[in-house]
């Protein structure tokens, strides 16, 4: 200790000012950097075009917006959606990648896969619901001639084998709605996976392909341009966006019931004040007049949810899947 009283006070002084500067150091470590600071690459696990991609591209602008950061849209299809939600579930957990996830890839695909690459329930970290929509059961005018349910169902069996159902990959809910439908029905068609929604839209249009139990938002336009027919929604009621189409319920199919949704995901691990400032975000820009308007005429309903929520859903959603998946008998190695 310095013998001064002059070297005391510059001592004491000296320990008050690093005491002082380990205080603000461990207070600036102990606050994140502001989120976000750069782009922030959203995937979409399907190809574009089709409910996901429209559906994370009207939720991404908003969000570039509001946090003053590109929410850059990456499309990495495949494998029912399992390939792009992969790279996001084995992604640094700094919430600078997010997938936009689906009734597939978070709540069938485990079910239906036999090896899956993640665990759908423990490898994400919840961060914001944004819309539930139900399927369309859509055909060619090129190629089919019925006009309702109970029409297609006569043609179908007419010529067993005759039509061909497309969908946006295997085990996707497009596809699972399908089977039901035929195990429903008794009718045979040879099923025809794509790697997203908007080629097999584009087949179906163009007659390669003569049915399809597409998610309304991708479909709706074709329908009411002429270029698709559609028959019946596959929830349990009637879509404000279509609400001269029947239900399959209503078109001779009891119980018939397949509904979409859509949600994003960060990788487990990331901090819960970014999925938290990230789920205010969502749900402040799906309460906007724009995007409310914009989801109603694409079909889709949105729900609020918190990040704890949307988990409660997604393993409801797992156990729901799981059970109509065993009695559907579908499977993919």
């Amino acid at each position: 200790m310095p013998s001064s009283s002059y070297s005391r006070r510059q001592y004491m002084l000296g320990l008050l000012l690093g005491a002082g500067a380990c205080l603000v150091s461990g207070a600036a470590f102990a606050q994140p950097a502001a989120y976000p600071t750069r782009p922030v690459r959203l995937i979409v696990p399907f190809t574009p075009g089709g409910t996901t991609d429209i559906f994370a591209r009207l939720v991404g602008e908003k969000l570039s917006q509001s946090l003053g950061q590109q929410f850059v849209i990456e499309n990495r299809g495949g494998a029912g959606g399992n390939i792009g939600a992969d790279a996001v579930a084995k992604a640094e957990p700094d919430g600078y990648m997010l997938v936009m996830g689906t009734v597939g890839t978070h709540a069938i695909n485990p079910s239906l896969y036999a090896k899956m690459p993640y665990d759908a329930l423990t490898d994400f970290a919840p961060v914001a619901y944004v819309a539930g929509v139900p399927n369309l059961m859509v055909v060619s005018p090129k190629k089919v001639k019925a006009t309702t349910v109970q029409e297609f169902i006569a043609e179908a069996k007419a010529t067993p084998g005759k039509f061909t159902m497309a969908s946006s990959g295997n085990g996707t809910s497009i596809h699972l709605s399908g089977e039901l439908f035929k195990q429903m029905t008794g009718v045979e068609m040879p099923h025809v996976p794509y790697r997203g929604s908007g080629p097999a839209v584009n087949d179906l249009i163009g007659g390669q392909v003569d049915v399809m139990f597409d998610n309304l938002p991708s479909s709706i336009e074709h329908v009411r341009a002429g270029n698709l027919r559609a028959l019946a929604v596959t929830s349990s009621k009637r879509s404000p966006a279509l609400p001269d189409q029947p239900t399959l319920a209503e078109a001779g199919l009891p119980q018939f019931e397949a509904t979409s949704w859509f949600a994003l995901f960060a990788p487990k691990g990331t901090p819960p004040e970014i999925t938290n400032k990230l789920n205010q975000e969502v749900r402040k820009a799906l309460e906007t007049p724009e995007l409310q308007k914009r989801f109603a005429d694409l079909g889709g309903e949105i729900k609020p949810m918190s990040p704890d929520e949307l988990m409660a859903y997604v393993g409801a959603e797992h156990e729901k899947w799981a059970k109509v998946v065993k009695a559907s008998g579908a499977k993919v190695d």
